[in-house]
């Protein structure tokens, strides 16, 4: 049976986990219609548009 060798400090025990809790940005394109930064792979909220096509009706 797997058994520890001995008490892990606080300090070794928190170094461990201090890269779970690491937020990442999200990733940021521009569209090339109007420039705006828009996510990967989502319709443009400014123009409205996706791969070139008018997908969202904008004002």
């Amino acid at each position: 049976m797997a058994v520890p060798k001995g008490k892990v400090s606080r300090q070794r025990r928190d170094k461990r986990r201090s890269s779970h809790w690491k937020l990442t940005a999200p990733a940021l394109v521009k569209c090339p219609n109007c420039g705006e930064f828009v996510l990967p792979h989502n319709a443009c909220k400014a123009c409205g548009k996706y791969r070139g096509r008018d997908v969202i009706a904008v004002d």
